[in-house]
């Protein structure tokens, strides 16, 4: 991820018309990996295990309007699959134990990992967005959700033969 730096204050041209610097992405996405504030890094992002804060406690920042949606878990299932299946092939190789030690060593390990793993990947995420202004961090959207028209209900034909 590249940080663009532009020659004085950003503006998108939509109005309201509020100047905007240039925020660092990789602090940003540090910070949500240690589960704080992309803005402050003081303030924790997180409510429960992964329900995300209206707003930082310490600096004020808005965070209610992330969408990390199902990204979270995508790059935690690559994550730990470039973990584990190595570490089982390894073993395999070395070792060539029975399937049901192969079940017990690694189906608890691919549980832990993904649950250990999946509240800071989520916090980068959000850290991510509020670097690059998506989904509603940036101040110059009148309305983040205007931009996603609502789904079409999809029709249903039934036919008779």
């Amino acid at each position: 991820m590249a940080v663009i730096h532009t020659e004085g204050p950003v503006t998108s041209g939509l109005e309201p018309n509020i100047a905007q610097t240039p925020r660092r992405v990789w602090p940003a996405i540090l910070r949500g990996l240690r589960c704080r504030c992309p803005a402050c890094g003081k303030g924790s992002i997180f409510d429960g295990y992964l329900t995300v804060v209206e707003a930082c406690t310490e600096c004020g920042e808005p965070l209610h309007h992330h969408r990390a949606d199902d990204f979270p878990p995508y790059v935690t299932i690559v994550l730990v699959g470039h973990i584990v299946v190595p570490a089982v092939l390894a073993v395999e190789r070395l070792w060539r134990p029975e399937i049901w030690i192969h079940l017990i060593i690694w189906l608890p390990l691919t549980l832990i990992l993904s649950l250990v793993l999946l509240r800071p990947v989520k916090g980068a995420v959000v850290g991510l967005q509020w670097a690059l202004r998506m989904h509603g961090f940036d101040p110059n959207t009148a309305d983040p959700d205007a931009a996603e028209p609502e789904p079409k209900p999809a029709s249903v034909v039934i036919s008779a033969r």
